[in-house]
């Protein structure tokens, strides 16, 4: 593996603990779903400014779009998803809500993608932990929605 920029490793930085806070919110979500969601679950929203805010960074330093891309997706998801859920309360997932779902996970995919695309050229061995990580949260994420 290469040496990272400064820059290159911020992008890594926040790819990663975007992932973990995600295994966090996922796992909290499943064991205590409202006390926990409803007090916290902004949280997770609310990183959507540091996304924006390291897309800025990336930006104006000449970054090219595939690292700066996903803050930009990131914030736009999490205004989304503060949106609907947290200021119109809004009840989409059960049961799906399609214009309001298809939408919803398209730029939640998206956001995950491209944190975790970019790091197949940074990296081989960032790309195959972020793929674990991808892998836990995406099976906590669908266990949080199932029968408790």
């Amino acid at each position: 593996m290469r040496d990272l920029s400064r820059f290159e490793t911020f992008f890594v930085a926040w790819a990663f603990l975007f992932q973990v806070v995600l295994i966090a919110h996922f796992a909290l979500r499943k064991w205590a779903f409202e006390a926990y969601t409803w007090q916290y679950g902004w949280l997770v929203y609310a990183l959507g400014i540091g996304g924006l805010a390291l897309a800025i960074l990336l930006m104006r330093d000449g970054q090219p779009w595939w690292l700066w891309f996903a803050g930009v997706l990131q914030f736009v998801w999490s205004a989304y998803g503060l949106w609907i859920e947290f200021v119109r309360g809004i009840e989409w997932r059960n049961p799906p809500r399609w214009p309001i779902l298809g939408p919803y996970l398209t730029l939640y995919l998206g956001t995950i993608m491209f944190y975790w695309w970019p790091l197949w050229r940074l990296g081989r061995p960032l790309w195959y932990a972020y793929t674990v990580l991808y892998i836990i949260a995406t099976v906590l994420n669908l266990a949080s929605h199932g029968p408790a």
